[in-house]
């Protein structure tokens, strides 16, 4: 039987769930759709969020030839045939699924389709595509991002499965409790829907003919017959995160153990070094400054190296990171100065940090009273670098670690109690 999924699918933009921004009344993309006219386009988002519904949703309401291809299975052979038959079609829509996952001579032989309009393009990833598609060809498409459900989402899409789908209204189900199907999927709704049906399927009726679903019954259900870890990509996210809270945590053994899970399951090693490099700089950072090093230098050697061999490489920093002293201090920092963004605006610069290149903004006093630093002893003179609404505040909070330490007495000694450092 073909998945509750994909048996519930929507078939047009009204029926689908979320993503208001984007095919709401009135958005950009939805007006585009409606016109008949859509751009080449990237889908960039989490898994389950309808990226592939969108695409059919597309290629349905325009009435066009719709080619779909799998990055993961597909090569530049099959691109070009794709290509050859869209030449005889007109205005065919090509769907790439993981996109991100085509190298650079496989994303270069879509180019020159895509720039003569042979094909329009609508590529799906999970991945920041600023980092995973070349920029020849996103700068010919439009970025588009999908957010994750929320659960008043995926709680509607349960009631519409129990609506509508035949198989699921014979069950008669009465769904008691959601927390625990909505935990286990993760706001994925293909997993949420997949396992919604795999535990009405598993459950008996009750005396009253009904199908009665509890956390409890959803817990007994997947614990025993949900993959640990799907090779599809479903609990890329619960690995990752185990991945990364353990080298946080400072376990090497956690962290290759996670770490032997997600290279058996499949998983994108590019996307596990890219966030090592992240990790390197948030949770460890100035506490060890060689972490973030050694973690950019993974990531340029997994790409030349590639599998089987990146594992060990991967390994070794992994190890490296767990082991490291940790601090989350620039993570923080950064934190705290973004959200005074939030709250305070667009703070004027003060007058002596402004750049004054013409004769006009240095009668304006632009520059003016500003003391450069390398003039005075110890390369260092008491200065505000804060607009004057929010002066003297203090972002940075110096770890507590041997490194951080020294960083802490260094701007001690410069700044005195200003910082309170």
């Amino acid at each position: 039987m073909t998945p509750l999924a994909e048996r519930i699918r929507p078939a047009n933009l009204d029926e689908l769930t979320g993503q208001e921004h984007l095919v709401g009344k009135g958005s950009i993309l939805r007006t585009a759709i409606e016109a008949g006219k859509i751009p080449s386009m990237i889908l960039w988002g989490p898994p389950g969020t309808g990226k592939t519904t969108l695409a059919n949703i597309i290629a349905n309401t325009l009435s066009v030839p719709f080619f779909t291809l799998s990055a993961i299975s597909s090569g530049v052979k099959d691109i070009r045939e794709v290509i050859d038959h869209a030449r005889h079609a007109h205005n065919a829509i090509l769907f790439i699924d993981e996109i991100h996952r085509f190298n650079k001579s496989q994303q270069d032989a879509l180019l020159g389709a895509v720039e003569k309009g042979t094909v329009t393009l609508i590529g799906a990833t999970t991945e920041n595509p600023s980092f995973e598609v070349n920029s020849a060809l996103l700068s010919r498409s439009q970025v588009y991002v999908l957010k994750a459900l929320d659960p008043d989402d995926l709680i509607a899409l349960l009631h519409k499965a129990m609506e509508k789908d035949e198989y699921i209204k014979v069950k008669k189900v009465q769904l008691q409790e959601t927390a625990a199907l909505l935990n286990i999927s993760g706001g994925d709704a293909r997993k949420l829907l997949n396992l919604f049906e795999l535990v009405v399927t598993s459950t008996p009726f009750n005396e009253q003919g009904q199908t009665i679903i509890t956390d409890e019954q959803v817990m007994k259900i997947a614990q025993r017959k949900v993959a640990l870890y799907d090779k599809a990509g479903e609990q890329h996210y619960d690995i990752i995160s185990a991945f990364i809270k353990s080298i946080r945590g400072s376990d090497p053994n956690g962290a290759v153990y996670w770490l032997a899970r997600m290279l058996d399951g499949g998983e994108d090693i590019k996307f596990i070094a890219r966030r090592l490099v992240i990790l390197a700089s948030e949770d460890i950072g100035n506490a060890n400054p060689n972490a973030l090093l050694l973690a950019n230098a993974t990531f340029e050697a997994v790409n030349k190296v590639g599998n089987p061999e990146s594992r060990i490489i991967l390994s070794q920093c992994a190890v490296y990171l767990a082991s490291s002293a940790k601090s989350n201090a620039s993570y923080m920092a950064i934190g705290s100065a973004a959200a005074m963004v939030q709250k305070t605006g667009d703070l004027p610069v003060p007058l002596h940090l402004r750049n004054a290149p013409t004769q006009l903004m240095k009668k304006l006093d632009y520059g003016a009273d500003y003391q450069y630093a390398h003039n005075y002893d110890n390369n260092f003179v008491n200065q505000e670098f804060l607009p004057d609404k929010i002066a003297g505040t203090k972002f940075y909070e110096p770890g507590n670690n041997a490194r951080e330490n020294e960083l802490r007495n260094y701007l001690k000694k410069l700044w005195k109690d200003k910082y309170d450092y």
